[in-house]
C-alpha cells in the first residue's frame, strides 16, 4: 500500500510542523460564515488536504473532495460544485460537510478562466465550509477569490519535524534504518513531506534503507524534472532532444516518468499524438534488448524528447508537479529483475549447453555468489556484459 495514504494523518496531532495553521483552520471552520471561504497556501507536501481531512474526521463532518486540475471547462467545475452543495452527507443527516477543492492552481490555465469564476461565485455562496488549495495566492488571477477568502499559510516543515515522521513509518513497517542516513534524506526533502515518504518507499523495497541510494536519488529526481520541464515545456526539438542528457536514468524509467506525466500536462490532440511518439521510443527500445540492434537508440531518444515536445501545438502555461509512480515503479523493478536474470541465465545455458530451467535452479546460484567475490573468468567465460556484472553484485 502507498506510505502516502496509509500514513496520512487520521487526527489533528497526527499533523506535524503546522501548528498555528492548524489553530486557524480549525477556529474558522468551528466558526465558519457564509461568504468566506478558506485558501490554504503553501509548498506542496507541507500538509494542507491531509489537515483538512484530519479536522473533518475530528469534527465528524464529511469532506466532498474535488481536485480542480480534473476539470477543464466552466461547465464542468459548475455542475460538480453544485452537486457538492446538493447532495446529503454520506455520514448522516444533520452532520454537515466541508468542500475541499484542491490543487486550484492546476484550473487557471487559459482554458479556465470562467472556471475560477465560477468557483469564486460558488466559494462566497455556499452554505458549507469551502477550503481550497494553492501555492500561490498573491498571483494576479486569484485576486478576485483572494479578496474574499480568508488566508492561512501552511509554510515549508522543518527537516525534524519531516525526520520524526519518517522514523514512525519505519519503525511501524519495521524497517531497518540508520539514524544519520535518515536524518540525511529528511533534510534532502526540503520540506515537502509528502516527497520524502514516497522517497523512503521507494529506497526502501527490501526492508533497508540504503546509504548509497539516498546519495543518489534525490538528485537524479530531480534531474529527471529538470529533464520533463524542458521537454513538455519547449517547443525547440534541439532543446528537448538534449533534456535526458545530466539524467543518469536507463531508458525504461526515462519512459515510465514520461508516460506518468504526460497526460497531466498536454490535452486532447497534443496527448494522443505525444503517446504514439513514446510508443515508436518502445518500439525500438524493443528492438534493442531483443537484438542488441544499438542503432535505434538514437530513434528511441528522438522520439521520447523532441517527439514528444513537438507534439504539441503551443506551450503549455500551467504547473504540474511532476512525480514518479510507486506502483509502476514497483511493477517494473519486478519486472526488469527477472528479465535482466533471465539475459543472464540464456547466456550461461548457452554455453554450459543446458536448460534456462537448470541454470536458474542449479547453477545460477552458483554463478551469482562467485562473480560477487570477483571471478573474473567466469563474466569472461559467460560473456556478461559490465551492466550485468554490475546488476549481479547489487542482488
Amino acid at each position: 500500500m502507498d506510505f502516502v495514504e496509509k500514513y496520512r494523518p487520521k487526527v489533528i496531532s497526527d499533523v506535524v510542523g503546522q501548528e498555528k495553521a492548524i489553530y486557524e483552520l480549525n477556529k474558522h471552520i468551528t466558526n465558519f460564515k457564509k461568504g468566506k471561504p478558506i485558501i490554504l497556501f503553501g509548498p506542496y507536501g507541507s500538509g494542507k488536504t491531509s489537515a483538512v481531512l484530519a479536522i473533518a474526521n475530528e469534527m465528524d463532518k464529511e469532506v466532498y473532495e474535488i481536485n480542480a486540475s480534473d476539470y477543464r471547462s466552466k461547465n464542468d467545475i459548475e455542475g460538480t460544485l453544485g452537486n457538492a452543495v446538493k447532495q446529503q452527507s454520506l455520514i448522516g443527516f444533520g452532520k454537515g460537510k466541508i468542500i475541499l477543492v484542491d490543487d486550484v492552481d492546476g484550473m487557471s490555465g487559459t482554458k479556465d478562466r470562467g472556471g475560477l469564476t465560477v468557483l469564486t461565485k460558488f466559494a462566497t455562496e455556499s452554505p458549507f465550509p469551502v477550503i481550497m488549495t494553492l501555492n500561490n495566492p498573491y498571483d494576479q488571477k486569484y485576486s478576485s477569490i483572494r479578496k474574499n477568502s480568508i488566508l492561512i499559510e501552511f509554510k515549508d516543515l522543518e527537516y525534524k519535524d519531516i525526520f520524526e515522521r519518517l522514523k514512525y513509518i519505519c519503525e511501524e513497517e519495521k524497517i531497518d534504518y540508520d539514524k544519520s542516513i535518515l536524518e540525511d534524506l529528511s533534510m534532502r526533502a526540503g520540506g515537502d513531506l509528502r516527497g520524502a515518504i514516497t522517497d523512503l518507499q521507494m529506497l526502501t523495497g527490501d526492508g533497508k534503507l540504503n546509504n548509497l541510494d539516498i546519495v543518489s536519488e534525490r538528485n537524479r529526481t530531480e534531474n529527471m524534472i529538470n529533464a520533463l520541464l524542458k521537454i513538455f515545456k519547449t517547443l525547440d526539438g534541439e532543446i528537448a532532444s538534449s533534456a535526458f542528457d545530466d539524467v543518469d536514468e536507463d531508458f525504461d524509467k526515462r519512459m515510465l516518468w514520461l508516460e506518468e506525466n504526460l497526460s497531466k500536462e498536454y490535452e486532447n490532440e497534443d496527448l494522443v499524438k505525444a503517446f504514439d511518439c513514446l510508443s515508436k521510443a518502445d518500439v525500438h527500445l524493443g528492438r534493442i534488448r531483443r537484438w542488441q540492434y544499438w542503432r535505434f537508440l538514437v530513434y528511441a531518444t528522438n522520439m521520447m524528447t523532441a517527439g514528444v515536445a513537438l507534439s504539441k501545438k503551443e506551450r503549455y502555461k500551467k504547473f504540474v508537479s511532476y512525480k514518479p509512480t510507486t506502483k509502476i515503479l514497483k511493477l517494473w523493478m519486478y519486472k526488469n529483475k527477472y528479465l535482466k536474470r533471465k539475459v543472464i541465465c540464456e547466456k550461461i545455458a548457452h554455453k554450459c549447453h543446458t536448460s534456462e530451467k537448470r541454470v536458474l535452479n542449479d547453477i545460477y546460484p552458483y554463478v551469482e555468489h562467485m562473480i560477487k567475490l570477483g571471478n573474473w573468468d567466469l563474466v569472461k567465460e559467460f560473456d556478461l556484459n559490465e551492466e550485468e556484472v554490475m546488476w549481479i553484485k547489487k542482488q
